[in-house]
């Protein structure tokens, strides 16, 4: 008996400490400090969700957007090839269980997108007629803005009309119904959404040029008495070339204008450009190869900490800023679930955003929480 009780003790004690080290591990793996609450006095931080997310099928994915975010975007399921897929038929039902989702978890939803040049359904590419592209436009925006007023926080009305000059991209939006289809998707979704905040999404408006016709559009909009509440910068950037003068200046020239100022898609690539400029107009490919893809097994701890800083300078800047700055979102959960791994050459190895494959906090993680603390 005597040495049954000790076997047991013995057992109980290897068993203790097993547990114990599991605990370590797992409380090692979940972040302590919540992004949410760290920036809850500064400015609303969110992410992308993708369906699988919507739909709750990624448990990890979908605990770490409750713990670390209050802010969400639909990656795809709001764009109109996915929710208006005929002309009579709507597909509400992911974009339904989003809006449920974020309600349950007091997270506030920014609806992307009601226009778009890309992503729609063939039904709207094929079309000829003027007045049939003016009706899907006026009946689009009226039935989504009107479904989800006041269950959304915001839409991203009008997503990346503008060219690298900051001219109005060519579209069929542009084509069909002139230079006032801006101003005029914005007048519908006035209308629909009185209770939904309005705003204009696009990348590299932080540069000088588009810039400059993101400021005249915004103009024009407010010249015609119609309500556009804010700006998003989308935030596509190389983790080396972050171009923080252009950010801090267009933080300035946006706010002016009486709008608020969001980062809206923020990820920061560490992989090499194929081009020698900069874009993130998902219409754009190019050819691969073993140069392209350097970190296929893993990330150099030197780059990971070069992204860490990127980071933190950044977050400096938006906390410098935070009376103007009012969202900040990630592009994705974790970086297996990137864009930036398919694009523009399929099939990379990114690591653009806060936590890694496994859904733990990286460097650029604690970099941006020095931030809050350093307040």
């Amino acid at each position: 008996m005597i040495r049954r009780v000790s076997l047991i003790l013995a057992l109980s004690t290897v068993l203790l400490a097993v547990c114990g080290d599991i605990e370590k591990t797992a409380a090692q793996k979940v972040p302590t400090r919540s992004l949410k609450d760290l920036f809850k006095d500064d400015f609303l931080i969110g992410t992308a969700m993708n369906a699988r997310q919507i739909e709750e099928k990624d448990s990890a994915g979908n605990g770490l957007i409750i713990r670390q975010f209050n802010a969400v975007t639909p990656e795809n399921v709001m764009k109109a090839e996915i929710i208006h897929p005929g002309w009579d038929k709507y597909n509400f039902d992911l974009a339904d269980k989003l809006v449920a989702f974020a309600e349950r978890n007091n997270i506030k939803v920014n609806a992307h997108n009601l226009i778009w040049h890309s992503q729609l359904p063939p039904f709207v590419r094929n079309m000829k007629n003027t007045d049939s592209v003016r009706q899907y436009f006026e009946n689009h925006i009226t039935t989504l803005a009107s479904r989800y007023d006041g269950k959304v926080y915001s839409w991203d009305v009008v997503n990346e009309a503008l060219d690298e000059d900051g001219s109005l991209r060519k579209s069929i939006f542009l084509d069909k119904l002139g230079d006032d289809y801006v101003v005029e998707a914005f007048r519908l979704a006035q209308k629909a959404a009185p209770h939904t905040k309005l705003y204009y999404n696009d990348y590299n408006i932080e540069q000088p040029k588009k810039r400059a016709g993101a400021i005249a559009l915004i103009k024009r909009i407010q010249a015609a008495g119609v309500r556009i509440d804010g700006i998003g910068i989308q935030g596509h950037w190389r983790a080396d070339k972050v171009p923080m003068k252009d950010i801090e200046e267009s933080i300035q020239a946006f706010s002016a204008l009486g709008i608020d100022v969001m980062f809206t898609e923020l990820d920061l690539g560490v992989l090499p450009n194929p081009w020698d400029h900069q874009t993130a107009d998902v219409s754009q490919t190019a050819a691969g190869n073993e140069k392209m893809n350097p970190y296929a097994n893993g990330l150099p701890d030197s780059v990971a900490q070069m992204q860490a800083k990127a980071y933190k300078d950044l977050f400096t800047l938006f906390l410098e800023y935070k009376k103007n700055v009012t969202r900040i979102s990630f592009w994705g959960v974790n970086d297996g679930q990137s864009w930036l791994n398919n694009w523009p050459i399929p099939g990379r190895t990114n690591y653009p955003l806060l936590f890694d494959r496994d859904f733990k906090p990286k460097p650029a993680f604690y970099s941006v929480i020095a931030t809050a603390k350093e307040k």
